[in-house]
This record gives structure tokens, sequence and C-alpha cells, in this order.
């Protein structure tokens, strides 16, 4: 008797929670769903949000603090939201709510950017929609872009780079694409920083760990590919990183927590001559600001990132 391919599994992922099945037939079943919440355009609330899309395929969330001048220029935040590339979103209450706090904090005005996941989309493709969202951002330095609030509130002389665990991981793929970029991708865009949260990177020694991601991007060398482990060429990383300041936080309990340290490392040996910072959260696992974003080492966290981006 024939075997039922389309209910065989071929392949379970469950890195800390149940992510997804493949079936020998190539269906996709998600174990785990994304819920969404709306942006809330209200110019009563401390903070205001919409959507926009950027291209065909994707979109953004775009958060504006309300400010003493409504006309000040403010920082702006390029984000990338984590999630293994194949879970989450701007539009979840999780990434929502703490964008929401975060430009709250910090007063700057943010982009927070979804990008098609794996593994109905393999990477590169994560990559590919995140430069897209950038160069989409930078169409608005000489402002007469689509969006009205980053014409009008961005300042494009201060521009950061940010995300968590997977998002850190494309938050650092954009500073490096954004090295050989001609001028008429970026405008004249200038990044002051990079803002990296709980990031996730391959070592140089394969584990478990790295079986995902092995799987959702067939196409790279792995532990090889610098986009996985920037450590694999260092020379890039000095002229790779064309902001001033880098600042890797990384948690004590963090399965990832020395990949994270690693990178650090690896920066400071390579050359590059802006200013590196750790900070290291002690007693704390993987993104717990977002599961926790009231705790004490929350706040304190949020406060350091505030510090980060306003000096």
């Amino acid at each position: 008797m024939a075997s039922n391919n389309s209910s065989e599994i071929a392949r379970e992922f469950f890195p800390s929670f149940p992510m997804f099945r493949v079936y020998k037939d190539g269906r996709v079943e998600r174990l785990r769903r994304t819920e969404t919440v709306p942006p809330c355009d209200n110019s009563l609330a401390g903070v205001r949000s919409k959507d926009t899309p950027f291209s065909t395929l994707s979109s953004a969330r775009i958060f504006l603090p309300e400010t003493a001048d409504p006309t000040a220029k403010l920082p702006l935040l390029i984000y990338f939201h984590g999630g293994a590339f194949c879970i989450e979103s701007p539009f979840s209450p999780t990434y929502h709510n703490y964008l929401t706090s975060l430009v709250d904090k910090t007063n700057v005005i943010a982009v927070s950017v979804e990008y098609r996941k794996a593994p109905e989309h393999n990477l590169p493709i994560a990559y590919d929609d995140a430069w897209t969202a950038v160069k989409w951002v930078a169409s608005h330095a000489k402002r007469d872009g689509p969006e009205p609030w980053l014409n009008e509130r961005a300042d494009f002389e201060r521009v950061f780079l940010a995300g968590d665990s997977a998002g850190a991981n494309i938050a650092h793929n954009m500073i490096i694409k954004a090295s050989t970029a001609t001028a008429d991708e970026l405008m004249g865009l200038k990044f002051v920083g990079l803002l990296l949260l709980n990031p996730y990177f391959m070592g140089h020694e394969r584990d478990e760990s790295d079986e995902l991601i092995e799987f959702i991007f067939p196409t790279s060398s792995g532990s090889n590919d610098p986009r996985l482990n920037p450590g694999c060429a260092m020379d890039e990383l000095a002229a790779g990183l064309v902001c001033k300041r880098v600042l890797v936080c990384v948690s004590e309990t963090d399965f990832m927590r020395e990949r994270g340290v690693a990178y650090h490392e690896t920066v400071k040996k390579s050359g590059w001559d802006g200013e590196m910072e750790m900070l290291e959260i002690q007693g704390e696992g993987h993104v717990f600001f977002l599961s926790e974003p009231d705790s004490e080492k929350a706040v304190d966290l949020m406060n350091r990132v505030s510090s980060f981006l306003n000096r």
C-alpha cells in the first residue's frame, strides 16, 4: 500500500516552543500563529502609529511620539523584529506595545519593518525585504517621499538600525549592506548607531540550535557565511560598520549569550574605529524585555536604550 505523503511528517521545529512542521509532500503546518492589533492614530495618545506599505510585498508600522514642538526633527529608528525569521510581526501585540513604549521613552520616530517569513519564504528573502525597507525610508531624505510623518519629522542625519534576536541579525546585515550602497540608494541617510538586543548569530562550531537556520537558509554556507557568522569575515566588519556606535545587549541565561559576546569581541578585534559597548543583564533569558516589559531589569534596559539613542 502506498504511503500518504500528505500526512507524513518530514521535519518538526520546536526550538523553544512549537513553531512549524513540514510534511513529506512539502506542506507546511504552522503551530504558532501571530496575533495582530491595529495601529493607534489618535492625537490624544502619547504615541501615534499607522501602517504603510514600503513595497508591493510588505509594509511597516510607523510610530510617532507627541512632542512639545510638533515640528521638531526626531532621531529615526528602523527596527527589525525577532522570531527566528519565522514568526512575529510589527503588528503583533508584543511588538506594537514594545515599540510604543520605546518611542514614548526615547522620543524617536520609529519604522518597525515587516518582512516575509520562512519557511514559506526562506532566507535571504527577509534580508531582501529589509533592504527594500531601508531604501524606502531613504527615499524620504529630500522631504518628498510618500509618507508625511517621515518627510516632516525624521532627522535623516540621526538614523539608527536596531532589532532583537533574528531582527538584530537583520539590523547588522543592513548596516553592512549600507557600506556598499550607492548614493542613489541611500540618498544621504546617515547612520549613527546599531542596537543589537539578544542578537542571533551562528558560531564557528555548529550546535543543535543551528538546525532551524540550516533548514530555512538552504543556500547558505552556515558558519562560513558572514551574514550568519560575522566572525568569519572580520576584515569586512571594520569597513562595513558605517555607523559611529554599536550597543550589544546580552542576557546572562540566554542560550544565545555566548554568540552575542563573541560578536562584541570580534568587532573590537576587527580594527573598527567606532564606539563599541556591551551590556549584560544578569539573571534573565532571551528577549525577556518583551515578555516582562514592566520588570525592573526591562525598565533599566529601556533606560539604557534611551541613552544610546539620545546622545
